[in-house]
């Protein structure tokens, strides 16, 4: 039995993480919900019980928690989760906070596990976590020399306002989340620009992938992110080159029997992923293997996933069930 709190429960992917944190196996005895001031008082259910939303503070961790999926934002993270920890608390934290922190984990459970020399561990960005998934396995048989990212991301990636921002936009509404419509419209652009020409998203997933593969400095990772009309799941276009020689057919039955990963490669017959088919599953749905005919040892990998899901709250619980198991 354990303990657990959920930072940021009213929003997107707090509201998600309880529910995942219901549908799983993990023995929850109590459940503290948090949020704040502004959503305290709100009644949200677990298993079937009404729990009352209470306003983070400082002494939110003065009672007996073991762990606590924070998803409430950056700037909450940094002053909430060192409280937490000094409580002896296992905080599993949703935000870009922690994660290139030296001494914070950051864990995709099929990918790596925690080491624990602090007690705070970051869930990677949703592109992120649904990109190494399936390049894990490919990295532990062929090796990773170099990959190209291309992102298209749903909206729900953005909240709240990236959903209203879609929804209102098909009414004629303005934007208030997206400096430009995002309704019939592609937006290359997610997060704020650096002097780099880079976005902060785009740097996200080149230093994450390579902290969660443990990737040396001699391979090579660039990124495009672009956001999408679309309401939930991401797609993610892999170009990625291996050290050594394999072929598809070698791809497709590593993939075939990768934890986490749904193949989906029939394009015969019209079978792909699709971010429809995704939406509401934990599994990274990968397929359009096909040989990158420009450069040798050159493969393109499509794959899907639920950005809520796999991307966000279900890793986190699944974080929180690998430490349960391991206890």
């Amino acid at each position: 039995m354990a303990n657990f709190a959920i930072v940021g429960a009213t929003g997107v992917v707090g509201t998600k993480m309880i529910e995942r944190l219901a549908e799983s196996k993990l023995q929850v005895d109590n459940i503290y919900l948090m949020a704040s001031a502004k959503s305290a008082g709100k009644v949200l259910n677990f298993r079937g019980k009404d729990i009352v939303v209470e306003e983070l503070t400082e002494h939110s961790f003065d009672k007996d928690i073991d762990y606590a999926l924070f998803s409430a934002g950056g700037d909450t993270s940094k002053k909430y989760a060192p409280i937490a920890e000094k409580h002896g608390v296992i905080v599993i934290d949703n935000s870009s906070a922690w994660r290139m922190d030296e001494d914070i984990d950051l864990i995709v459970p099929e990918c790596n596990s925690p080491k624990l020399n602090r007690k705070i561990i970051a869930n990677p960005n949703c592109s992120t976590i649904q990109s190494v998934v399936p390049l894990k396995p490919l990295n532990d048989a062929f090796g990773i020399e170099r990959i190209t990212y291309t992102t298209y991301q749903a909206v729900s990636g953005s909240g709240k306002g990236g959903i209203d921002d879609l929804l209102n936009g098909q009414k004629g509404e303005a934007p208030k989340k997206y400096p430009h419509p995002i309704y019939n419209n592609v937006l290359p652009h997610i997060d704020s620009f650096l002097e780099n020409g880079y976005t902060k998203e785009e740097m996200k997933m080149i230093n994450e992938t390579k902290k969660i593969l443990s990737l040396g400095d001699d391979v090579k990772i660039t990124a495009t992110c672009v956001r999408v009309p679309v309401l939930n799941s991401h797609s993610v276009e892999i170009d990625v080159v291996f050290k050594k020689d394999t072929t598809v057919e070698k791809i497709r039955e590593i993939l075939r029997n990768a934890p986490g990963v749904l193949l989906v490669d029939d394009p015969e017959n019209n079978q792909y992923p699709l971010a429809t088919e995704a939406t509401g599953h934990d599994e990274v749905y990968v397929g359009r293997i096909r040989k990158n005919i420009s450069e040798d040892r050159a493969f393109h990998i499509w794959c899907v996933a639920d950005n809520i899901r796999k991307g966000a709250a279900s890793n986190a619980v699944q974080i929180a069930e690998l430490l349960e198991s391991s206890r």
